[in-house]
């Protein structure tokens, strides 16, 4: 018995420690340079505003003068704000030539690398390589070529590097290339934390859930499949049948109304923790379907995880042929 209350004691003492290890906080951080992608709409425009009002000094890459503006309009003077698309390498170069202008010696502390576009997401054999291609680009390329850029500059501050994955990083539940892409960012950033650990770097992946943004609006996602599925061939609309699309469609809307999580603040939680805490998390789950159904999922067998996924879509029309 005297065992098992030890153990029971030394549990809940480590649990102690963690936490309060956990929130112990980096002194002298207001303003320290930070650089955040995709601050046009969702996660990287709240993020600008929040960091902003903190006291951090920040560079809000947006794709579109449209996003830059009206995120101008309601900051700081201090917030900068500057096109960047980062599938454009040139571009990419560009911007950070400015940034290490504008840091000099100080260096960035922080790089938010949280433009990502979800793409076309349908059955693989309803695409060709270019639904892949663009996801890709933008989610893995853009990313790694943004980090490459920026990463003297980093290891100068010895600050902290923060890249926005996804569940969808742990488990591929459509195709198209959203899957692939943040897989790669999954391997990338776990490589290149192990890379910058000897010179100071922190580098930390956020994965969120299905969080309501214009990335994930589902009328925009049904639309853009709606049109592959009217181009298909004949045979393969015949193979699925002519009622899956809308069959399918409906399962996946009831599947997105549980899932959703309506409040996007604390994936921006997250990403302020990584930059402020001593010890931040090399990966934060966030939202309740990452935490209760998405995460455990994908550190299940195969075989459950596929019987699991493939409930949730619509019979096809070949499967029932005799």
């Amino acid at each position: 018995m005297l065992f098992y209350i030890l153990l029971f004691l030394g549990i809940i003492s480590l649990w102690w420690h963690w936490r309060a290890r956990d929130r112990i906080k980096v002194t002298n951080l207001t303003g320290k340079y930070i650089f955040i992608t995709g601050c046009d709409t969702g996660f990287g425009n709240m993020a600008a505003k929040i960091f902003d009002k903190k006291g951090f000094r920040v560079f809000a890459s947006c794709l579109t003068e449209t996003g830059a503006k009206e995120l101008k309009a309601v900051t700081s003077k201090q917030l900068q704000t500057v096109l960047l698309d980062v599938r454009d390498s040139d571009s990419v170069k560009k911007v950070a030539a400015w940034v290490k202008s504008e840091v000099q010696s100080e260096g960035l502390w922080g790089l938010v690398n949280n433009a990502g576009i979800l793409g076309t997401t349908a059955p693989t054999d309803w695409l060709d390589i270019e639904h892949f291609r663009e996801p890709i680009e933008v989610n893995l390329i853009g990313l790694i070529n943004v980090t490459i850029n920026m990463l003297p500059l980093i290891k100068k501050a010895k600050g902290r590097i923060i890249n926005v994955s996804s569940v969808g990083g742990r488990l591929a539940f459509s195709g198209g290339g959203y899957f692939p892409s943040k897989f790669g960012v999954e391997g990338f950033n776990d490589s290149l934390r192990r890379d910058m650990k000897a010179f100071g770097v922190k580098v930390c992946c956020i994965q969120p859930g299905l969080f309501k943004t214009a990335l994930t609006d589902p009328a925009q996602v049904l639309k853009e499949k709606e049109v592959i599925w009217k181009k298909l061939p004949s045979d393969i609309k015949k193979q699925y049948g002519e009622e899956y699309f809308q069959k399918d469609a409906t399962k996946k809307e009831k599947l997105s109304k549980i899932c959703l999580n309506k409040d996007i603040s604390p994936v921006i939680q997250c990403m302020e923790h990584a930059l402020t805490s001593l010890h931040p998390h090399a990966h934060y789950v966030v939202g309740q379907d990452a935490k209760l159904f998405w995460n455990p999922l994908a550190r299940m067998p195969a075989v459950i995880q596929d019987f699991i996924l493939l409930r949730n879509r619509a019979e096809l029309a070949a499967s029932n042929a005799k």
